[in-house]
């Protein structure tokens, strides 16, 4: 305690003379008096936040009676074209309370079609019906705004029923956690209180904080202190859960509690949280989710970072955090994961393509505070995204669309992931990894790659099973390394876990071809195995040539395979060549081999649902027979008929 305080007076010190200095937090200095032990402030840290902290609740926007402040967003097309779609919206029922057997079949099943819809229609229904009042004023949206908001708190638990226990213990009333959609259900009832104060009845918002504070309020506070160990554990990951659960937790903390010690106390245990959630981007900014799921973690990082730097008059900048160059890194990393203009690698559980229609907030809040490239049109998923948006409208407004100009090769250095890009009219290109076998969203793909021929994926990783009920098992094989290009050794698959690894022993980058070199070694529990290299040469001349080839030594002789992994069409042309056809490209597969002689043998991928489609299929090339030492390479080249 003594060494905290020390930290804390340090800080005030240093601080002092320097007027801009003095008003804002040191996010190093607060992190460095952290307690270690739980993610609840230490005294030192709820002291430093009571100087940049108001005592007041926060106001996301001005409340519907500001009529000079809502009368202008009623003028706008924005704020016409939201009532517009509100308007449209406004004679449907909500969908929630789901009954208890549909909850517990969700759960039991992993079945989210059956639920997740209703779940979130009433959702995003409720809060443009809010804002959608705020804009109109008649009082018409507001029979329908009471009757959602007595059907969310009608429900027995807030959580989508496959994030509960198997005995369904939040459904039971046994305890009460927070997940995305709990958060959600939170942050929009603290949303109507604050916006629409005394339009709504007294009983009604004396009922909204009433479960605000137990289903929200407490159940994060208990967390944090480490009273509850079974709920809310994603306090401490690493992973999107933690981001989107914290800003939605904090938002209606800031906005719906009473208590100035409760809101201090909340804001502290999200600073130390996101401690956790940065720690799973790579320095070089690489993130291991996806680009779908960077749009969706990061984007709720942002939007927690506005909030909290608008709450506390700019002293709070979550923005740099304490690793600025980090941040921007990781704002960057959709357009540097790109293997083509829009076209990414479907590693662990990531699209290969983001929808035009797709939520972008995260890209414009990017382009915002870190200078990287605005989309030309903005798509809010959230009412808090749309109503920071009319709070700058210069930085989402409509733009001409840029291209993306890519340069020749992206190496993210601490993941071990690169993405060589052909420089042909029909650019011939490939994206593999190193990585590690704990990563977020994780499949065991230490050494997976993808090969794309202008827009198209012609070979590689399949990306992931469709969530449904096994699908986070290690064992779907859409998820282990048998559905990953990458060799099976005395048949026997990659571990899991984070010493289960890749390492990049080379790398050489010319206008004429790339080069990695991977250690695939450390991803595998196999005695008797010495070396596992795979080396990757992207030929950049000509129409391009890609060569992957697995190097293997061990002290006894073992089985050993490798695998081309195909989602689109293919014909296994003799014993040694394949040609892989999308709808609009061919590439043939020229397989050798030394040591032995191999074999090759395609088998039904057995996941019926994948997410990049189907069906796909695993060709497998092993030896024929045991082997101690030996290469087996890969030659993909564009082929045209002719």
């Amino acid at each position: 305690m003594i060494a905290a305080l020390l930290v804390f007076l340090s800080a005030m010190i240093g601080c002092a003379g320097n007027k801009e200095q003095k008003a804002s937090l040191d996010i190093t200095a607060y992190l460095d008096a952290a307690d270690g032990k739980h993610i609840y402030p230490s005294l030192t840290q709820l002291e430093m936040l009571k100087s940049v902290l108001p005592k007041e609740s926060f106001r996301p926007a001005p409340p519907a009676s500001d009529r000079n402040y809502w009368d202008k967003i009623a003028g706008s097309e924005a704020g016409a074209l939201y009532l517009e779609e509100a308007l449209s919206l406004l004679d449907r029922e909500p969908e929630v309370p789901i009954s208890d057997e549909i909850y517990r079949r969700a759960n039991k099943e992993g079945n989210r079609g059956i639920y997740k819809p209703r779940y979130y229609n009433t959702m995003d229904r409720l809060e443009k019906f809010i804002l959608a009042e705020c804009i109109e004023n008649k009082d018409r949206f507001l029979p329908q705004i009471e009757t959602y908001t007595r059907a969310i708190m009608a429900m027995k638990s807030w959580m989508h029923p496959n994030h509960d226990d198997r005995e369904n213990s939040v459904l039971e009333g046994k305890r009460v956690a927070i997940d995305l959609g709990a958060r959600k259900f939170g942050l929009v009832l603290a949303l109507s209180d604050a916006l629409l104060e005394d339009k709504l009845p007294a009983e009604l918002r004396t009922e909204m904080a009433a479960q605000l504070q137990w289903r929200m309020m407490d159940s994060y506070l208990k967390s944090c202190k480490g009273e509850d160990t079974i709920g809310n554990t994603w306090i401490r990951s690493t992973s999107n859960w933690n981001s989107v659960c914290t800003s939605g937790t904090i938002f209606t903390t800031i906005v719906a509690s009473e208590n100035s010690d409760e809101r201090i106390a909340a804001v502290g245990c999200a600073l130390n949280s996101m401690v956790y959630y940065l720690s799973g981007f790579g320095k070089d900014g690489y993130c291991s989710e996806g680009t779908g799921y960077w749009s969706y973690g990061f984007g709720h990082y942002l939007y927690l970072a506005e909030i909290l730097l608008d709450y506390s008059d700019g002293k709070i900048n979550l923005f740099e955090f304490n690793e600025p160059l980090k941040l921007k890194r990781v704002a960057d990393f959709p357009r540097n994961f790109q293997i083509a203009e829009g076209l990414y690698s479907p590693f662990s559980d990531g699209v290969t393509r983001v929808k035009g229609s797709s939520n972008n907030f995260a890209y414009f809040m990017a382009a915002k505070y870190y200078g990287t490239q605005r989309p030309s049109r903005f798509i809010p998923d959230e009412s808090v995204e749309t109503l920071i948006a009319w709070s700058y409208p210069d930085a989402f407004a409509p733009s001409e669309a840029v291209k993306t100009v890519l340069p020749a090769y992206t190496y993210f250095d601490d993941f071990g992931i690169v993405i060589s890009r052909g420089q042909q009219q029909v650019p011939f290109s490939i994206s593999i990894k190193a990585g590690h076998n704990a990563e977020n969203h994780n499949h065991s793909d230490v050494g997976s790659y993808i090969v794309a021929l202008g827009d198209d994926i012609m070979t590689g990783d399949i990306g992931a099973p469709s969530y449904i009920a096994g699908a986070f098992s290690k064992d779907n094989p859409a998820r282990s390394s048998w559905g990953h290009p990458v060799p099976r050794i005395d048949n026997s698959l990659q571990s899991n876990g984070l010493s289960f690894r890749g390492e990049v022993l080379e790398t050489e980058f010319t206008k004429e071809a790339d080069k990695v070199v991977l250690d695939l070694l450390p991803a595998y529990e196999v005695a008797s195995l010495e070396k596992l290299n795979r080396i990757m040469i992207n030929d950049k001349s000509d129409e391009g040539t890609i060569t992957v080839k697995d190097v293997f030594k061990a002290n006894k002789a073992l089985a050993f395979g490798t695998a081309i992994m195909v989602n689109v069409a293919f014909e296994i042309l003799d014993d040694k060549t394949v040609l892989i056809s999308s709808e609009n490209q061919k590439v043939k597969a020229e397989i050798t081999a030394t040591g032995g002689t191999f074999k090759i043998k395609d088998e039904l991928v057995p996941v019926t649902h994948l997410r990049e489609g189907g069906p796909a299929y695993r060709i497998g090339i092993d030896f024929d027979k045991p082997t101690a030492e030996g290469t087996i390479t890969v030659k993909y080249t564009p082929f045209a008929d002719k």
